[in-house]
């Protein structure tokens, strides 16, 4: 079964935002890069349940994307019922925990 994958408001100005620190308009790398970032997200409407659970709140997941230095965490949460992924918050992986309350 396929599933919808929106991203809420909060995702599509985080990718925004890691879409002008890597300067990908200006960068031959990062365009691709951000492609593939873009990829990653879509690849959810097939296998949903495929990232692991965050520490912050069991119903929400996260989908990691890059290497090393560079890793994304793609935060989203499964509604079953609806075939529905919403896409919540990307952030780099180094940052700290999210403190914002989520659903445990």
């Amino acid at each position: 079964m396929q599933y919808l994958v929106r991203l809420a408001d909060r995702a599509l100005r985080d990718m925004e935002a890691i879409y002008e620190f890597i300067e990908a308009d200006a960068s031959e790398t990062a365009f691709p890069w951000f492609n593939d970032l873009s990829r990653a997200i879509s690849s959810l409407e097939r296998y949903p349940e495929r990232g692991a659970v965050i520490p912050e709140s069991k119903k929400l997941r996260q989908l990691l994307f890059g290497k090393k230095q560079a890793t994304y965490r793609i935060i989203y949460a499964v509604d079953q019922r609806n075939a529905v992924v919403n896409v919540l918050h990307i952030r780099h992986g180094a940052r700290s925990p999210l403190l914002r309350t989520f659903p445990r």
